[in-house]
């Protein structure tokens, strides 16, 4: 039996090496690379809470910015006063607002859009796939895209109204056009 046990030992020892040898060359070599500042946005479609459809490319001709969170944030939450006023200041017709929540469920997402009294798109990214296409791992995240669909920055953790407005204001206005 001691030389059926080490030979079981050494099959799960080399099961374990074959399955970590390919999951490091699948991470290496994956064809989808995180976004960075200058390229293109990765296309999305989305329902909202309200039950519409959206799609990032639809949104071409227009400042778009998509806010990753979740209600389990802290920083999340601090900063959608801050989206929410920015978002009712700014022209509906050059600049839209997206907040995509990360896999929660839209009883949860609902009560806390009521309580904040957010009324820009809440846009349910149920498996994550769209999170994990924009390489997010850290919470809250947002993307500033400019009208022809590239990313003009990208902003990790909390925003203030000032930050939101400046990196709106930075996206050339020939491209609002």
């Amino acid at each position: 039996m001691g030389k059926n046990k080490r030979w079981i030992q050494l099959c799960i020892f080399a099961i374990v090496i074959v399955i970590g040898a390919l999951t490091l060359i699948n991470n290496l070599y994956a064809t989808e690379k995180k976004p960075l500042e200058g390229s293109v946005a990765p296309d999305f479609n989305l329902i909202s809470l309200d039950g519409k459809q959206h799609k990032l490319s639809d949104y071409k001709g227009k400042t778009v910015m998509v806010n990753f969170w979740g209600t389990w944030c802290p920083p999340c939450k601090d900063e959608m006063p801050a989206i929410q006023h920015q978002f009712d200041k700014m022209d509906k017709q050059k600049v839209e607002f997206l907040a995509l929540n990360l896999g929660e469920s839209k009883i949860t997402v609902q009560s806390f859009v009521e309580q904040y009294k957010i009324t820009f798109p809440i846009l349910l990214d149920d498996n994550e796939a769209t999170r994990k296409r924009y390489g997010v791992s850290q919470y809250p995240t947002t993307f500033f895209i400019t009208p022809d669909g590239k990313i003009s920055k990208i902003m990790i953790g909390e925003m203030t109204e000032a930050v939101i407005e400046k990196a709106i204001a930075s996206i050339p206005a020939t491209s609002n056009k």
